[in-house]
């Protein structure tokens, strides 16, 4: 079997895996968040933080649970990794300095889980399980919740009410999150992926001296890594370590853990809205430009260029061969376009173009599908947007599920829509000005500005990949991409919160002859073009100094 239809057929067998499990998770995610029933357990969580699961909150109310409950979850991990060194089980890792400590507590606080150390050299048992998995759980759900109050947005009138933070977030993360992480983590050990609390044990004599591993509770973090669209690994190698990703069935297995739950998002928002053809509508424009950009990474890297590439039959320079250049482009197409940060494979060893997709997949808002949660907001942002643009077109007050989109309305969703790229830019602009930033480029030239461009993007927008090459733990990169992370998940989330208030408060209008039917393949088409024109026109020129300018040379 030849490599190129090697990774035909693994892109089918994801597609189909997908599918299936498509309507039963989104129905039952939909049941989640519409229950008024509480669980035995849900009950003792409640009682233990103080809250009243039943009270109805408005926007703000909503917001300041999300900003206290992460603020909280910011300093208690900041606090655990500072005092690591007298931890037990923390083998023997020192306390991890205090620019490092808030670069990766905010980082694992936003969903980010960009990483500036070497896991395996850095971090013990106790940060490991008890700080860092437990936020790849509840920063997952802390996304889901605020997703599903726009959801809520749409589907209320004349109310105002979100529903309640506290129970969508404990919801999320007792009945979606730990059920499907089970699973995932017992499927990685029968894969071979370790499970352990071991200690550090010499492995071999090489030249230089013996090699050093540590073991740990591996399976189960990369289960709810890659499931919550986290994507911090618990070895510096990521999801290309052997420990991590042992086959190529776990690697496909990971994509899908990555993709299903901001696919099945789509039919939890179609039930949840009383129209699940809206749900297959935003499902389509996702799985339009998920597809195209698989296609477009994948013709990118299996072209011949070179001897080198005819005799590898493509190009596989930083990519495991026992994923091979397919598996390797659908894990980067699906890690870039939601906001995983997993890799198994270098980006920085991509071709220019290829390296450019990986970018722009971040660029567009990860929104296809996106991270969890944050994809569905994100790409109903883009959704208000597409409809204003449309009544623009034929002179009507844009409408979209029953709810008219006024001046407050697309003020909120243009807000929302300029906040990362204004990180991106600015940031990447005072790296690249000052003197000291640039010191920690590995190489020069265009590639050496898609690192740092890179770097920022991923920051901004909350996915936490690197393009490797950039040697980000400096207390300039730490601080910077650190506030770049903070403001680029929450800034969002306060207009994606005001929007959702502000529709929850409207009466319905009912459709008439001259409504946009956004449930229509047009509809699609033009949500698709309106996301393609906006992030290109505001990236366009970065992309053009870095990555477009390497693949054209």
């Amino acid at each position: 079997m030849g490599p190129v239809l090697a990774g035909v057929l693994q892109l089918l067998a994801l597609i189909a895996a997908l599918a299936l499990a498509y309507i039963p998770l989104g129905n039952h995610m939909a049941r989640v968040y519409s229950s008024d029933r509480h669980w035995r357990v849900e009950k003792w969580i409640y009682k233990g933080i103080g809250a009243d699961p039943d009270t109805g909150m408005r926007w703000p109310a909503y917001l300041r649970g999300v900003l206290a409950f992460s603020l909280t979850g910011v300093l208690f991990l900041y606090a655990l990794q500072r005092l690591q060194g007298v931890l037990p089980g923390s083998l023997g890792f020192v306390s991890i300095d205090p620019d490092q400590a808030f670069n990766t507590a905010v980082s694992f606080v936003t969903n980010t889980n960009w990483q500036s150390y070497y896991g395996e050299q850095a971090m013990g048992h106790v940060v490991q399980t008890a700080g860092l998995a437990v936020q790849n759980f509840v920063s997952a759900a802390v996304g889901m919740a605020v997703a599903v109050a726009l959801v809520r947005g749409f589907a209320r009138s004349r109310s105002g009410e979100l529903g309640n933070f506290w129970a969508d977030l404990v919801r999320g993360v007792v009945r979606v999150l730990v059920p499907l992480a089970t699973i995932g983590a017992v499927v990685l050990v029968a894969c071979g992926a370790i499970q352990n609390f071991s200690g550090i044990h010499e492995v071999g004599q090489f030249t230089g001296g013996a090699q050093e591993w540590n073991g740990g509770a591996v399976a189960s973090q990369e289960a709810i890594k890659e499931l919550g669209t986290n994507g911090g690994g618990y070895f510096n190698a990521n999801s290309a370590h052997p420990f991590e990703n042992p086959t190529p069935f776990s690697n496909l297995f990971e994509i899908f853990l990555i993709l299903v739950i901001p696919f099945s998002l789509t039919r939890a928002f179609g039930v949840m809205v009383g129209s699940v053809r809206q749900g297959y509508a935003i499902l389509a424009t996702m799985g339009t430009i998920w597809l195209g950009f698989v296609s477009l990474m994948m013709w990118t890297e299996f072209s011949h260029h070179g001897p080198a590439f005819e005799l590898a039959n493509g190009a596989m320079e930083g990519k495991e061969v026992r994923f091979g250049i397919g598996g390797s482009s659908i894990f980067a197409v699906s890690t870039t376009l939601t906001s995983t940060g997993a890799v198994d494979s270098f980006h920085s060893s991509f071709t220019g173009l290829g390296g450019g997709i990986t970018m722009l997949g971040m660029m567009l808002g990860e929104i296809a599908p996106g991270g969890v949660g944050s994809g569905l907001y994100g790409m109903l942002i883009m959704a208000v947007i597409a409809v204003f643009i449309a009544g623009l077109m034929v002179g009507r007050t844009p409408e979209y599920l029953g709810k008219k989109i006024g001046t407050r309305e697309i003020k909120l969703a243009a807000c929302y829509i300029l906040v990362t790229p204004a990180l991106v830019l600015v940031l990447t602009a005072f790296a690249m000005a000052l003197p000291t930033p640039v010191n920690s480029m590995t190489n020069s030239g265009a590639h050496g500005f898609s690192e740092i461009l890179y770097a920022y993007t991923s920051a901004s927008n909350n996915n936490g990949s690197a393009f490797a090459g950039l040697n980000a733990d400096t207390q300039w990169f730490n601080t910077t991409l650190g506030i770049a992370m903070l403001l680029g998940r929450f800034v969002p989330m306060v207009f994606v919160l005001a929007l959702a208030g502000s529709l929850a408060e409207q009466r319905p209008v009912p459709a008439t002859a001259g409504t946009l039917r956004t449930e229509k393949p047009l509809f699609t088409g033009l949500l698709v073009g309106a996301i393609l024109i906006i992030t290109g026109l505001t990236y366009f020129p970065a992309l053009a100094l870095g990555p477009l300018a390497e693949g054209l040379a």
